[in-house]
């Protein structure tokens, strides 16, 4: 077998023929090869524009849902509002420029919100006059004096000069509480987003995206600051904008900061690291606050609803016992003298 093979090894005809063919086949591979080979390049592009398609789809669903149910910072004022306001000339009488940076603080933006505001300071002061006109003199008959009347329903009337007011605190109030509750994970999230590589503009607009699942009166103002940043020409009005908006020492500190770094070109991950801490201890101080005031806050409920109530649980018994032993002792007939 082995001189078999050596034989053939030595034959010329042989080997030429060897050769020929594993050339041949050599040739038909390499032909074939890229027919046989999966084209993974271009089933990965296919892929990539199915899914920019797809992608495109559904941006156009959410912009046409948008048109639908789009939510306008700045609405136009009502009509009948607005013509109230003009024709009674209530921006000279009762217009406020507090009143403005009062309702920016609770969430109203543009003229449709102060034309409201002015108009039911207007509505407001007559409709709780004329109602607590007719309730005093008409529904009740009170033995008292017309002037006793009359000054009451001055005060309602007073009450609800005030009544738009109260509204615009009580609001400001629960806005500032949810600022001030998630402003500190912002920071974090901004923190992140700097040492990241990200600009102050893409940061912002970064957080703004993730914190509104926390508060969205915070992710509002942080998408107003990035307009701001991108379009007017001094970032320091940009952070004063936001300080005056939430009016929230924590937050002011923070643009403090923040002009500060710009200014005089400190690093940013550091100035925000520790504005965030600082965040973070005044929130545990107000709630340590809350706590050690709740005790004096609870001394009057316990005198007025639990002693009461105690004193029954504890001096009931007794109590019952005294009287059922004087029932006894008078309901006992008295014996026969000797």
């Amino acid at each position: 077998m082995l001189d078999l093979l050596i034989a053939k090894l030595h034959d010329t005809k042989f080997m030429v023929m060897l050769l020929t063919s594993v050339a041949a086949i050599a040739t038909v591979i390499t032909l074939a090869m890229p027919f046989l080979s999966p084209d993974t390049l271009g089933r990965r592009m296919k892929s990539v524009a199915v899914e920019r398609e797809k992608i495109r789809q559904r941006e156009r669903e959410r912009l046409a849902r948008g048109e639908r149910d789009r939510v306008v910072l700045r609405q136009s004022p009502k009509q009948y509002m607005q013509r109230a306001v003009e024709r009674l000339n209530l921006n000279k009488w009762l217009a406020q420029e507090v009143a403005r940076e009062k309702l920016i603080q609770a969430g109203y933006r543009g003229q449709a919100p102060y034309v409201a505001f002015l108009f039911f300071r207007m509505v407001t002061p007559v409709a709780l006059f004329l109602v607590t006109l007719f309730y005093l003199f008409v529904v009740i008959e009170m033995d008292q004096p017309a002037t006793i009347k009359i000054g009451l329903c001055l005060g309602a009337a007073y009450i609800g000069m005030q009544a738009p007011l109260f509204f615009l605190k009580n609001r400001i109030a629960k806005r500032q509480l949810s600022i001030k509750r998630a402003f500190p994970d912002s920071l974090d999230l901004l923190l992140i987003c700097c040492e990241s590589g990200m600009s102050v503009e893409a940061a912002f607009k970064k957080v703004s995206e993730e914190i509104g699942s926390q508060s969205v009166a915070l992710a509002e103002e942080l998408t107003l600051t990035t307009a701001e940043l991108s379009y007017l020409p001094d970032r320091k009005v940009a952070y004063e904008n936001l300080a005056k908006r939430t009016d929230l020492d924590g937050v002011k500190s923070v643009c403090m900061a923040l002009q500060q770094a710009e200014r005089y070109g400190t690093p940013l991950a550091q100035t925000l690291r520790v504005m965030s801490q600082e965040n973070r201890d005044m929130r545990m101080t107000e709630a340590e606050k809350k706590a050690a005031a709740l005790p004096p806050k609870l001394t009057v409920p316990m005198i007025l609803f639990f002693l009461p109530v105690l004193f029954v649980v504890i001096l009931g018994p007794a109590a019952i016992r005294v009287m059922a032993t004087q029932d006894t002792s008078t309901n006992t007939p008295l014996g026969k003298p000797k």
